[in-house]
């Protein structure tokens, strides 16, 4: 299993050219597996969404539903154990809850990361693919 960052996830879904070579490989190899979206993600595409910093093709709603039946993707949900882990997260991490939750669930389920987020790429106690 690996998890996408949510930028990462718009990226894949919209074939954009930011994601890397190394991004869309490992994607790709586990579309046969499980590609982990935290809801969280769903929240923060709606949020951008309404403040007009993402413009979808589609309306919010088909677009999610295109999204999140690519292969192998699978919505995890916030538990209250990542919720937890999200406000324990080990050493000095920023504040935006979003990227907490995220890394929270990647560290909740040992999976990596894929991101370009510089903050969590720095961030050691979790695992990356930039």
């Amino acid at each position: 299993m690996i998890i996408l960052d949510t930028h990462v996830w718009v990226w894949w879904v919209h074939a954009d050219e930011r994601i890397t070579n190394a991004q869309a490989a490992i994607i790709t190899a586990n579309e046969t597996d499980v590609i982990g979206v935290s809801a969280i993600s769903a929240w923060e595409v709606a949020k951008l969404v309404e403040y007009n910093r993402l413009e979808l093709p589609c309306l919010l709603h088909e677009w999610f539903h295109e999204a999140l039946n690519y292969p192998g993707v699978h919505l995890i949900e916030l538990t209250p154990e990542i919720a937890i882990e999200s406000t324990g997260l080990p050493g000095e991490f920023h504040r935006d809850p979003a990227d907490r939750i995220i890394v929270a669930t990647a560290r909740r389920y040992d999976s990596p990361l894929i991101t370009s987020d510089r903050k969590i790429l720095e961030y050691p106690y979790i695992t990356t693919v930039a």
